[in-house]
């Protein structure tokens, strides 16, 4: 035998010698390797990279954070004891199987696996997934999780997301897929819209099974103005604000409205070529806020886990309230009414979305979610938002969740796709809804005695 291979033989059982000397990762060690929050972030930030590929509509991607997101809690929640499943709390929704008892479980991995499974069967492209899951599961081995332990907690993770999957099949959202909206042509009611006139998106979400709501019309907003075009009338003068704006649109403006666009699909068009661009929704938009602030605060993974859950029932439960008004009311957007009767050239800042005006979507969710947010980590909580940066939407400040809830609402006035009564109503909407869920989801058992 040689030097160089003698060698590299007595390099060889050095190594395997001094690995072996080496002590185990301690319980205490390996847990709080895995109870890093930063692990569910990751993960989630994940399901949010799946659902821009796959180009979900604002509240279908709305229903594949809350499954997941609840996935998530209730496969971590047994790890303390403070907090409490949400069987019986949720519209129709039974308790979730326990872990074995005497068992060992490493939950925050449970945690993880529950919201990536429930977010591959909800979603498209699961090749992502495959690529992220493997040295993702295998660090935690590599933080010395014992083998045992690690398949139990994989097994619970799967058994939770089972049951979320069980829940969400009986929520009646395949019995939504294929209706269409018909367009009666009526004098302000709403029609397809430029470039791509695309046909009404979800016109049956208000079948879709609430959460925290007791009923999809629970919070009603007051009728939209009446369609008219007499000088000085309500709607001629918030349909005139509307157009007047769009006109004299400043670059501080612009940059609101471009940061909350929050538009899944953007049809492009350049001479006789139309593309799409892909672009983060709402209810991304407002959980990646949740986790700017969560780590700001340097919130446990518990916690952070219950915002994403809580702020992802009321931008669910957003949805649906406000989806409901929208296809009763039908309301024309301003583009419409502006180059039918005004002026035939002119386009908003924003595309508009392909679905009737009132109320704003933005200004609802956003409210209903900067709402249950506050209510968990506080008022006047200041932070710096860059949710969308890698998607060219910039960077801006906020003095608290409510200050971001209004600059998205009035956003849409900007953009030129809404009118004024219908962000305010819509914010009004918003709040009943956050507080609704805040009211009726408690998570913690001292819960119902501290708010």
């Amino acid at each position: 035998m040689n030097f160089s291979r003698r060698f590299s033989l007595l390099l060889a059982i050095l190594l395997v010698t001094v690995a072996s000397c080496q002590k185990p990762a301690s319980p205490a060690e390996y847990k709080a390797r895995a109870a890093n929050p930063e692990n569910y972030n990751v993960a989630l930030n994940k399901l949010t990279q799946v659902i821009i590929h796959d180009i979900f509509s604002p509240p279908v991607a709305s229903r594949i954070y809350a499954y997941a997101n609840l996935a998530g809690y209730e496969a971590l929640v047994p790890d303390d004891a403070q907090y409490e499943s949400l069987g019986g709390k949720l519209k129709r929704f039974q308790a979730s199987p326990k872990p074995q008892a005497g068992k060992e479980y490493c939950f925050p991995l449970a945690s993880i696996h529950a919201l990536l499974t429930v977010a591959r069967a909800l979603t498209f492209t699961v090749e992502y997934y495959d690529e992220f899951e493997k040295p993702f599961y295998q660090q935690y081995k590599k933080d010395g999780l014992p083998d045992d332990v690690y398949d139990r907690s994989m097994a619970y993770g799967e058994t939770i997301a089972k049951h979320i999957l069980d829940y969400a099949a009986k929520d009646n959202y395949k019995q939504t897929r294929g209706f269409k909206h018909t367009v009666t042509n009526e004098e302000g009611t709403w029609v397809p819209t430029p470039p791509a006139y695309m046909d009404a998106a979800e016109p049956q979400w208000n079948k879709i099974r609430c959460w925290a709501m007791d009923t999809c019309n629970q919070f009603m907003p007051p009728r939209p103005l009446p369609y008219s075009l007499k000088k000085g009338s309500p709607y001629e003068k918030e349909l005139d604000e509307v157009y007047q704006t769009g006109k004299t649109l400043d670059k501080q403006k612009q940059d609101i409205a471009y940061f909350w666009d929050d538009n899944a699909f953007v049809m492009n068009v350049a001479g006789h070529v139309m593309y799409a661009s892909k672009k983060m929704t709402p209810g991304g938009h407002w959980l990646g806020i949740a986790q700017t602030v969560a780590r700001q605060k340097k919130l446990t993974m518990i916690q952070t886990v219950e915002a994403y859950a809580l702020t992802s029932f009321a931008l669910t439960d957003g949805f649906i309230s406000c989806w409901d008004e929208k296809y009763r009311s039908k309301t024309v957007r301003p583009e419409t009414v502006i180059n039918k009767s005004i002026d035939p050239k002119w386009t908003p800042f924003l595309q508009t979305p392909p679905f009737p005006e009132y109320p704003s979507g933005h200004s609802v969710i956003s409210t209903a979610a900067a709402t249950v947010l506050t209510s968990l980590m506080g008022d006047n909580v200041a932070f710096t938002d860059s949710t969308e940066f890698q998607y060219g939407h910039g960077v801006r400040s906020f003095k608290s969740f409510r200050d971001a809830a209004d600059e998205a609402s009035i956003s849409r006035m900007y953009g030129g796709i809404h009118y004024r009564s219908a962000l305010v109503n819509g914010q009004i909407e918003g709040e009943q809804v956050g507080k609704w869920v805040i009211q009726k989801i408690h998570t913690r058992r001292s819960a119902v005695a501290s708010r």
